[in-house]
C-alpha cells in the first residue's frame, strides 16, 4: 500500500512524530534547522494548496522530471535523495513561533486532506514534476514530510 497524507491514520502518525521533534534537534544530514524544516513543510503545503505561487523549473532536469515514468519513480518508488535542491520559494519564509508554526503546518495538512475529498478541486502544478493528480499530491506530501522527519531522527 502506498502511504498518503490523505489517510487520517497515517497523517496522525506524522503528527505524532512531529510532536517528538524539538527546536534544538540536530539534522542527520542537510542544513535545515528543525524550525526551518517545519517552515519548509508549511510552505510546501501552501504550494500544494495553490496559495503560495512557485515558478516552474526550466531546463533539461525539469523536462525529464515531467516525464510520466520519471515523475512516478520519484513520487512513488525512489527514496528521497538527501540534500536534494528545492525551489527558492520553499526556503524563503522565516521561522516564527515554534508552536504556532507546527500548528499551522498541521492545519494546512488537514485542509489539504479535506480538499482531496473533492473531485472538482484543481491542483496546482508542481515546479519540478508539472501536473500532479490528487493521489500524487497525497503520496508526495506524505513522503516529503516523512523524509524531513527522518532527517531529524523522529
Amino acid at each position: 500500500m502506498t502511504k498518503s497524507m490523505w489517510d487520517p491514520t497515517l497523517r496522525q502518525s506524522l503528527f505524532d512524530r512531529l510532536a517528538e521533534l524539538r527546536p534544538s534537534a540536530t539534522p542527520r544530514w542537510g542544513r535545515f534547522t528543525a524550525h526551518g524544516m517545519i517552515v519548509h513543510l508549511t510552505d510546501s503545503a501552501r504550494m500544494a494548496l495553490g496559495t503560495m505561487p512557485v515558478r516552474p523549473l526550466r531546463g533539461t532536469p525539469a523536462r525529464i522530471g515531467r516525464l510520466a515514468v520519471v515523475r512516478d519513480l520519484f513520487v512513488y518508488v525512489l527514496p528521497f535523495p538527501r540534500n536534494a535542491p528545492t525551489v527558492r520559494e520553499l526556503l524563503a519564509s522565516p521561522p516564527g513561533d515554534w508552536n504556532v508554526d507546527i500548528a499551522t503546518f498541521k492545519e494546512l495538512a488537514h485542509e489539504l486532506a479535506g480538499r482531496a475529498g473533492d473531485p472538482s478541486v484543481r491542483w496546482p502544478e508542481h515546479p519540478f514534476f508539472g501536473p500532479l493528480t490528487r493521489r500524487d499530491w497525497g503520496v508526495l506530501g506524505y513522503r516529503h514530510t516523512d523524509h524531513h522527519l527522518r532527517q531529524f531522527g523522529v
